[in-house]
């Protein structure tokens, strides 16, 4: 994770809108081409829904939940019984995780974690396989954290895509934040880029509200 990426989640308008969504501007990740997509930060904020319990029952053993932003997974999944830690840049999303009876850290996946080798599924929702902008490395990491054969389970992009932006944090029209890496990666993409990292596929479903999702295993 670059510093600019770091800067860009942990501080200003998203802190802000993690803090208060029901007040915040409309953010979106922007890049210089035109593409945008939006931060669903209403959802994100609100308590897990219908999309998100289908993920919540393939979680087994303890639960790492990466960029858990404010939490409502790891409310969901501490709720159920798993012992879960929740893991951000944003302080602000690491406070508000808690206060919602969970266990948060600020830190970043490329960082050194509690417990690595032991977690027996991770989690990447809400797009969070765009993190540091190079899928592989991303996967490779979480190998390293993941227990032998644990399970990683990824939401995708609904499009059969695989790209490399530089984007920023827009508020509106205007940016909010420096340039910075970030991926856009689709179910098929996902499939070559986990059997290049020590993963294998286990499953695929697609929730009611049209959110794509993947079931990857760690590969002795």
């Amino acid at each position: 994770m670059t510093a600019h990426e770091y800067r860009a989640w942990s501080t200003g308008s998203y802190a802000r809108a993690i803090h208060a969504p029901q007040r915040a501007p409309s953010l979106s990740l922007c890049d210089a081409e035109g593409w945008s997509s939006p931060l669903d930060l209403e959802r994100w904020c609100a308590r897990a829904d219908a999309a998100d319990r289908t993920v919540l029952r393939r979680c087994t053993g303890r639960v790492l939940d990466i960029g858990c932003g404010a939490g409502r997974m790891v409310e969901a999944l501490a709720g159920r019984g798993h012992h879960v830690l929740g893991i951000d840049v944003c302080p602000v999303a690491v406070i508000t995780a808690a206060s919602r009876g969970g266990s948060a850290v600020s830190k970043s996946v490329f960082e050194p974690l509690p417990d690595e080798g032991r977690w027996g599924t991770a989690l990447l929702i809400d797009g969070n396989i765009g993190i540091g902008g190079e899928p592989r490395r991303l996967l490779q990491r979480i190998r390293e954290v993941i227990a032998p054969e644990g399970l990683l389970l990824v939401e995708t992009d609904p499009g059969d895509v695989d790209e490399r932006r530089r984007v920023r944090i827009h508020s509106g029209q205007g940016p909010v934040s420096a340039v910075f890496p970030w991926a856009v990666v689709g179910a098929t993409a996902l499939r070559r880029h986990a059997m290049a990292s020590g993963w294998t596929e286990a499953e695929r479903w697609t929730s009611g509200r049209g959110r794509h999702f993947v079931a990857l295993r760690a590969c002795r």
